[in-house]
């Protein structure tokens, strides 16, 4: 879909037409109370966060912001090498898609040689990220202009990715050296890096993405879902074995807390898996992960860094788990039943999620600023990125305003 106008509403902002962002869920079983959200709204929202990229986009043409800012403001990273650079590129395309205008297309792919010339030369991929940088960048080329150099980029991208897999413990690593032995474990965010194999077998024929991508899918559910319905961020696995054999944060607050970016990787990237296997499994996952989040937001409904600190907490924001919930529960009500009882639970999460970030998050009162979302938090335990704008929640940000406003919008992942 193209919008070909935004009309920018300053009333839908009233608290009287859409809430004030105070309204929360009871604390108890993550009820969350009706807040009406307008397309006006949407529409105003996305206006802002375009004017945002405008302006950033003379900084950023051949340039890649960090992967965090420091006082709300995003620095200029020169080389493509970061895990990061991916989501820069895919708010290029959403801006593309949300307005037909040809320049954020353009600069787009001025940007697929750095991604082809970095797989190529192996520039800082000796780690599981690769879904995360050539999906929303190479992926979505492909699928949108049909770029050779982005397709072949991705495909490269996807044959490092299956290198890095084990067949003892029959998943993939996410960090360090492949087969050393103190980094022999998964982390959850590799759920999002998979749909790059499925495509990359759709695209090539060759169904050896797609097993290693469902063996890495089954294993992760096995280990790093709680009973609960929250999850570990990383699990470890013997080295000899491959038995598992731990389940430990490495940006939670605990080992048994539930980092709440961790959650909301864990929250989507099931849905995404089912797209392509149909697997029940990956929806009762995530039926379980978002009762779990929405029991434990605050009454703002925007996740502290950590699950474990609620209302009256001094402790950080992550307002990029916030958008990237949001992505998730969009995608998880185009797969639920009418008659699922979590449907309207859902919808009206949602609203509320999306109310909040639009009235207490974003950028548009900080001229200064060159991104969208406020209060994220990169890590509070390696002390990077607390309480600055994240260039993932800023892409999940652009990725949710693109679903609501268009529902049949066809996925990048």
């Amino acid at each position: 879909m193209i919008l070909s106008s935004l009309t920018a509403l300053a009333s839908c902002f009233n608290s009287e037409d859409s809430g004030n962002g105070s309204a929360g869920n009871d604390g108890e079983n993550g009820d969350f109370k009706g807040e009406p959200l307008s397309r006006e709204k949407l529409e105003f929202a996305l206006e802002c966060a375009l004017e945002k990229i405008d302006e950033a986009i003379p900084t950023f043409i051949d340039k890649f912001p960090a992967h965090s800012s420091s006082g709300n403001v995003y620095g200029a990273v020169k080389n493509n090498s970061g895990w990061n650079q991916g989501f820069w590129t895919g708010i290029l395309w959403h801006a593309y898609e949300l307005t037909g205008e040809h320049k954020y297309k353009n600069i787009a792919l001025l940007q697929i040689p750095s991604y082809y010339d970095r797989i190529k030369n192996k520039v800082g991929v000796n780690h599981h990220d690769m879904g995360f940088l050539f999906t929303p960048s190479c992926v979505a080329a492909y699928k949108l202009t049909e770029n050779e150099q982005a397709k072949e980029a991705a495909i490269m991208a996807a044959d490092h990715l299956i290198t890095r897999y084990h067949e003892k413990g029959e998943f993939i690593q996410a960090w360090g050296n492949v087969g050393e032995n103190s980094n022999y474990r998964l982390i959850v965010d590799c759920l999002m890096n998979i749909p790059l194999l499925y495509w990359a077998s759709e695209v090539t024929g060759d169904s050896k993405y797609r097993d290693i991508a469902f063996k890495h899918y089954n294993t992760t559910l096995d280990v790093s879902y709680r009973e609960d319905g929250s999850t570990y961020h990383t699990y470890y696995f013997d080295y000899e074995t491959g038995e598992p054999l731990m389940g430990v944060t490495h940006q939670g607050a605990s080992d048994d807390s539930t980092w709440s970016r961790g959650q909301s990787w864990g929250m989507y990237g099931p849905l995404l898996t089912y797209i392509y296997e149909k697997d029940e499994r990956a929806l009762t996952t995530f039926k379980s992960t978002v009762s779990y989040y929405l029991k434990y937001l605050p009454s703002d409904h925007i996740a502290y860094w950590d699950l474990s600190f609620t209302d009256g907490s001094d402790e950080p924001r992550d307002s990029s788990s916030a958008s990237i919930a949001l992505c998730a529960m969009l995608e998880g009500l185009k797969h639920l039943d009418d008659s699922d009882p979590m449907k309207e639970t859902i919808k009206t999460a949602c609203a509320s999620i999306m109310n909040s970030l639009i009235d207490n998050y974003t950028t548009r009162d900080l001229p200064e600023s060159n991104g969208l979302l406020l209060h994220g938090t990169y890590t509070k335990p390696g002390n990077q990125g607390v309480d600055e704008m994240t260039i993932w929640g800023d892409y999940f940000y652009m990725e949710a305003l693109h679903r609501m406003l268009d529902p049949d919008w066809e996925l990048y992942w």
